[in-house]
């Protein structure tokens, strides 16, 4: 025995099949969408983890470099400063004077 059906429900059945054919393109779009902006997110935020990691660091190596100018021995560090300014920087910039004068009036 064959049943027809009636044509009402093949076209519902029928619009209803065009409906999601023809809503597939915008559908796989917006998830392409939402992908790609998650994607964005995650790639952000692991920037912003770099730069925390590179300010660290960079505290880091300022807070050793104190901490080694601060361990210094006072008795080297003033040895140190006797040799600079044993250097002779006084007698250089009387030479240097010396000679500047000497340009400045040239005798003929």
């Amino acid at each position: 025995m064959v049943e027809l059906v009636n044509p009402m429900i093949t076209d519902a059945v029928t619009q209803s099949n065009v409906k999601v054919v023809g809503e597939s393109p915008a559908m796989a779009l917006s998830t392409l969408y939402q992908s790609m902006a998650h994607s964005t997110g995650v790639l952000f935020e692991n920037a912003v983890s770099a730069q925390q990691q590179q300010n660290i660091l960079a505290q880091a190596a300022v807070n050793q470099g104190v901490m080694q100018i601060y361990s210094l021995d006072t008795t080297a560090a003033a040895g140190a400063s006797e040799k600079v300014a044993q250097t002779g920087v006084s007698d250089n910039l009387s030479s240097m004077l010396a000679v500047l004068q000497a340009f400045s009036n040239p005798q003929r």
